[in-house]
């Protein structure tokens, strides 16, 4: 059976994780680039469960389909869980992510505690119905220099110590082993499953 699941997002590097771990599962993946006169809706939320059900909502309200959302962001102890729910936005949207890398670094120069945690809040809405939540966490640390070419943002700072790699030094299904997104997937591919029996 085809499944279509319209993902709330712009973001290349997140859709292409999702296509990666949706698409063996025989689902079919659009975006909103694919919805005419779709209208972004401002992220006003104060958590990442919020906001992922803010950017699903705008789609199935907008176009009376089901739609899935992620939020995600990654938290420094060293900054008090900055960047946080506003890691896209921090040092400002269209700063490139090596730049915000370079700062990141800059700032922990010194720093013991180099702890961190990626969270992913996923939401999935239907017409009609309440939205339901999927979040998941990987606990990692600030690596000392960025590392890696996969994965995209933060991924090259961000060093996972049971593989003793960086999120942008591993391969997509290690990467989506461990994640905070293929982690929260996991629990949304359950659900749906669970739906279908």
């Amino acid at each position: 059976m085809n499944k279509e699941i319209v993902i709330a997002s712009g973001n290349a590097g997140k859709i292409r994780e999702f296509k990666e771990m949706l698409e063996p599962y025989g689902y079919t993946i659009r975006t909103i680039k694919d919805l005419d006169g779709y209208r972004e809706p401002e992220e006003t939320g104060t958590t990442f469960h919020d906001n992922a059900i803010i950017k699903a909502q705008a789609v199935t309200d907008q176009f009376h389909i089901a739609a899935l959302a992620d939020d995600s962001g990654l938290s420094i102890d060293a900054f008090d869980g900055k960047p946080g729910v506003y890691s896209a936005r921090w040092l400002g949207h269209d700063t490139p992510y090596s730049e915000k890398n370079r700062i990141v670094l800059e700032k922990m120069k010194g720093v013991t505690n180099r702890g961190c945690h990626y969270t992913c809040a996923i939401a999935w809405t239907q017409p009609g119905k309440e939205p339901i939540v999927f979040e998941d966490i990987v606990e990692a640390e600030i690596a000392q220099e960025p590392k890696g070419s996969n994965g995209f943002g933060y991924d090259p700072i961000v060093y996972y110590p049971p593989l003793h790699k960086t999120m942008a030094e591993m391969t997509k299904e290690e990467k989506n082993s461990i994640s905070h997104r293929g982690k929260a997937l996991r629990k949304l591919e359950a659900y749906l499953d669970s739906k279908e029996r």
